[in-house]
């Protein structure tokens, strides 16, 4: 399987896509999606990102949504600041973690909520007039 990384002094801004699993030590801001691969965030790693991938292994900093069909792992020096919806997920002691967690879905980057879509949760209560779909246990207002 092949791996691609991106290094320390790298700066992304914007979209990053790939097939391959992928390694960052560097800065990445906007949206990561590897749906069928294993996102690494490195020791030096600072992500600002809504996060998708198959799994996610986070050593560095992340602020931002992250999502896993497989599983997520945030090892001792890992900091996530952010929801966190997989259906595996593992915290060691000494890990940094900020937000919610969803393990109810069996493939959760399948059923996570489409792009301007709002959890009902969020926003204390649905109006009236939002119709509202169920998608692996998560309650979506459309």
């Amino acid at each position: 399987m092949e791996r691609m990384m991106i290094g320390k002094s790298t700066v992304i801004k914007g979209e990053l896509t790939g097939e391959e699993d992928l390694t960052i030590e560097g800065t990445v801001e906007g949206r990561i999606e590897l749906r069928n691969n294993t996102l690494t965030v490195g020791q030096h790693a600072t992500i600002k990102a809504e996060t998708s991938a198959k799994a996610i292994l986070v050593i560095g900093t992340v602020t931002g949504n992250l999502t896993a069909s497989d599983r997520i792992e945030i090892r001792e020096t890992g900091r996530v600041e952010g929801d966190i919806t997989a259906p595996k997920v593992a915290m060691a002691d000494g890990a940094h973690f900020r937000g919610k967690i969803d393990m109810s879905a069996a493939k959760a980057a399948k059923t996570a909520p489409a792009a301007g879509q709002v959890h009902a949760t969020e926003l204390g209560s649905r109006p009236q007039s939002a119709p509202v779909a169920q998608a692996g246990g998560r309650t979506n207002v459309a």
